[in-house]
């Protein structure tokens, strides 16, 4: 269980909370218009007045955003104002650290995969090489339900015959196809597939492949990084019950 702290008595202004945590003026007014900080007080003359619940809370909001993006960093600092006497939060911050779990393994069976890639040829190919879905999944050792499967979800995508509709898969789709297949192989599953063969198209080699896949890890890994900086700052606005 979780309850808040103490909001506390100071007040501070709009424009010294932008100060502190590098936002705007209006980007604070809009965090609380948005439930992330708490409603803040005001003056006599109608200034607003934010304390240091309101201070730590942006500075939460602003990390676990670099961690899990900003509309589910919202969800969970919103969580910890709305449901403080509740595991919500709990809840909220485990499924962002099981996201990236995933996403890191994933990550690790393509570049397994790549790996094993490396040792095929995937150029010097010539015309003569296209292949009718019968050869390529011969080839491959696969049903040709599988590769129509690949075909439906835009993972290894062939011509056309414009007369009688048959697939052929020229040299660089089979070279998708075999691609797909030793992702799948390692354990990667269709939908990443399909965010990330765009990307292994563009990668004509296979260092290009394995320079793309070392920066997603290297994005993954920075995010893991500002998510646990997040979990910290959003320490400073959760505590205890006394």
């Amino acid at each position: 269980m979780v309850r808040l702290k103490s909001a506390g008595t100071s007040g501070l202004r709009t424009a010294e909370i932008a100060r502190r945590t590098g936002y705007s003026a209006q980007q604070i007014r809009n965090l609380e218009r948005d439930g992330v900080l708490p409603p803040a007080g005001r003056t006599g003359t109608g200034y607003r007045t934010y304390t240091e619940l309101h201070l730590r809370s942006a500075l939460a909001y602003r990390a676990l955003a670099a961690g899990v993006g900003p509309v589910e960093a919202k969800r969970i600092v919103r969580a910890a104002h709305h449901y403080p006497a509740s595991d919500e939060v709990l809840h909220l911050l485990d499924a962002a650290h099981a996201r990236l779990h995933t996403e890191r393994t994933d990550l690790r069976h393509a570049q397994d995969a790549a790996a094993a890639i490396s040792a095929e040829p995937i150029t010097d190919v010539r015309a003569a090489d296209a292949m009718t879905v019968t050869e390529l999944a011969t080839a491959l050792g696969v049903r040709p339900s599988t590769l129509r499967h690949w075909d439906t979800e835009g993972l290894a995508v062939p011509d056309r015959d414009p007369d009688r509709g048959a697939r052929r898969y020229t040299p660089a789709q089979v070279r998708d196809a075999r691609i797909v297949h030793q992702l799948r192989q390692a354990g990667y599953r269709i939908a990443p597939l399909r965010a990330l063969m765009p990307e292994l198209r563009r990668a004509r080699r296979t260092d290009q492949l394995a320079t793309a896949l070392a920066a997603r890890d290297a994005a993954a890994t920075a995010r893991s990084k500002a998510l646990l900086d997040g979990t910290v700052a959003l320490g400073a606005v959760l505590a205890p019950a006394p």
